[in-house]
């Protein structure tokens, strides 16, 4: 199952994980190196919308995405942005968080809005190459460290 926000956000060429309920994507702007998606199967336009179980499985995914995330670019900070402004479908946007800037593939992660809130509209540019290493690594990392 699928709805339009997550066709938008890669659904399923940025596919991290998938469970029941959940996907996780790799964002394609990348606001902050390693920027996902963590997107509601369902097609609820409210978070109170969602069946009780996608709650509980929530947990066990978030874990797991801070434990990849940790392992794979030992973020400061983690945020999760709820907006479902533009794409109404319930999703977050999981920014990690860092106080100097990081390098990944050849391109040089900053994260203009640090300490403050993130701002979106400073996207990291890639190009199709490295999109496609950060994904493999954070397929990889994933495969590691989920429980």
């Amino acid at each position: 199952m699928s709805n339009a926000t997550l066709e938008k956000f890669g659904y399923t060429t940025g596919l991290i994980y998938e469970s029941e309920h959940w996907v996780v994507l790799l964002r394609p702007q990348q606001v902050t190196l390693g920027a996902l998606i963590l997107g509601a199967k369902s097609d609820a336009l409210s978070y109170g919308e969602l069946p009780p179980a996608a709650f509980s499985e929530m947990h066990g995914v978030i874990h797991n995405l801070e434990a990849c995330l940790a392992r794979a670019f030992q973020y400061k900070k983690m945020n999760y942005l709820m907006l479902m402004m533009v794409d109404p479908h319930v999703h977050y946007h999981v920014l990690p968080r860092f106080d100097e800037a990081q390098s990944f593939a050849g391109v040089r992660f900053e994260d203009p809005g640090w300490p403050g809130p993130p701002r979106l509209d400073a996207v990291n540019a890639m190009n199709d190459d490295q999109f496609a290493k950060l994904l493999a690594h954070l397929r990889d990392v994933w495969q590691e460290c989920s429980c």
